[in-house]
């Protein structure tokens, strides 16, 4: 497997890296999330875009596995059997991508965060989680925000199994941060105590990535 680092340029990366650098799409606005459905800068959509770094790996459920070993009291490698043996949840959200698009509505099917959490145990000193997708992709979050209450793996979308070019068999979600923080094609969670950036955190954007202060690109 290659880096996202060592991934070929494709259109959307570039475009995306000059985004960062010209500030566009901000708005200079902030909204609450409990009063303003739509973050700043984003305009409703009712197709789901398709949005990768140019891969779109194809992973058989016999050989799917997710590996959590690092940070945590209870190291697994899960199968595609037990990762669905652990409890299932279903969860109603709505979608942020940094490129400006929001959908309403989404009906997800999958094992909730907090679920996994109960069963791998993050050690103590565990403050954020970096998230290693089958094609090189990296992002970063911080463990609370991994652990919201309708964050989750998600197998299912809208009552059918998520396709390969959405990020089957399984990708994350967290609805209250751009989309870029839901890793595609998830092979590898890691805890670790102090943040560390991923793949577009690398090339100009957010460490975090709230939509509703849009937080779409990084300070520095």
């Amino acid at each position: 497997m290659s880096s996202a680092d060592e991934t070929p340029e494709t259109k959307l990366t570039l475009s995306k890296r000059r985004w960062a650098e010209q500030g566009k799409f901000l708005t200079g606005k902030t909204a609450r999330p409990e009063a303003d459905r739509l973050p700043p800068g984003q305009h409703l959509v009712k197709n789901w875009p398709v949005l990768d770094l140019g891969q779109q790996p194809v992973i058989s459920l016999d050989a799917w596995r997710l590996d959590i070993r690092a940070g945590v009291e209870n190291p697994v490698t899960l199968t595609w059997k037990t990762f669905n043996d652990l409890p299932q949840a279903e969860k109603l959200s709505d979608i942020h991508c940094v490129t400006t698009w929001s959908r309403y509505d989404n009906r997800w099917q999958g094992v909730s965060t907090r679920d996994l959490l109960d069963h791998v145990m993050p050690r103590q000193e565990a403050r954020f989680v970096m998230l290693t997708s089958s094609d090189g992709y990296t992002t970063n979050l911080p463990l609370s925000d991994f652990a919201a209450e309708d964050a989750l793996l998600a197998t299912h979308w809208d009552g059918a199994p998520i396709t390969t070019e959405h990020g089957g068999p399984v990708r994350l979600v967290v609805p209250h941060l751009y989309f870029w923080k839901s890793a595609k094609w998830i092979s590898r969670i890691e805890f670790m105590p102090g943040d560390a950036a991923g793949f577009w955190e690398r090339n100009g954007y957010h460490m975090r990535g709230d939509p509703w202060t849009e937080e779409r690109y990084s300070d520095d």
